[in-house]
């Protein structure tokens, strides 16, 4: 029996996760949390054979959560369940450390399937999403200055370039304004841009809007 942990900040995803996973007689799924620290906590407490994580919920999360998880359990396998379809969100968080990645618009069957597979020891990610890994691997030699962004910086480019307030992307990240005021200041100073309108021309030339 695989015992296994799912973390999302809503709670009618993490039932239907539930749902799904019972289809499979060989998973359970013995502990929930809503957010990196509640995992975190859990962690301490509880063994599991498998984390089940979404990218983006309230604080500690996606490739700061997935740091966390494999610095301290090292030995627990991490599956991305995300509604990020983004190649560049996926490339980083299995550079992270996680052992798969699946968007949460995918079929029960491949949910089960990369479960058992990561859960094993496998990886497991969409094809669609290999294939992008891999022809975007091939197509560049040279970094594109947003991906030397840090993962915080990535993070909030994701939340600016969707048009979020300071004020609310603060919020959602647990952070103070000033912070992410810092982080988009470095962020336009490291791709050469002066606005957030720019940013967003940035995001649609380089393919970074979903």
């Amino acid at each position: 029996m695989i015992r296994i942990f799912i973390a999302d900040d809503h709670a009618v995803v993490r039932q239907g996760i539930r749902q799904m996973l019972s289809l499979g007689a060989d998973l359970e799924v013995a502990g929930e949390a809503k957010d990196g620290w509640g995992v975190v906590e859990r962690l301490r407490a509880e063994s599991f054979g498998l984390l089940v994580t979404d990218m983006s919920m309230p604080g500690l999360s996606g490739v700061n959560l997935v740091k966390r998880v494999k610095g301290n359990w090292p030995s627990l396998p991490v599956q991305v369940l995300s509604k990020h379809g983004e190649i560049q969100v996926a490339a980083r968080a299995l550079k992270a450390g996680a052992s798969g990645y699946v968007t949460k618009d995918c079929e029960p069957v491949a949910l089960l399937d990369a479960v058992r597979k990561v859960a094993s020891g496998g990886r497991a990610i969409s094809q669609e999403l290999a294939e992008q890994l891999v022809f975007e691997r091939d197509a560049r030699a040279d970094a594109a200055p947003w991906e030397l962004l840090s993962d915080r910086e990535y993070e909030i480019f994701l939340h600016l370039i969707k048009g979020e307030r300071l004020s609310a992307i603060a919020e959602t990240l647990h952070l103070s304004p000033k912070t992410v005021s810092t982080h988009k200041m470095r962020i336009l100073r490291k791709l050469e841009l002066k606005s957030a309108a720019e940013l967003v021309c940035y995001a649609m030339e380089h393919g970074l809007l979903s």
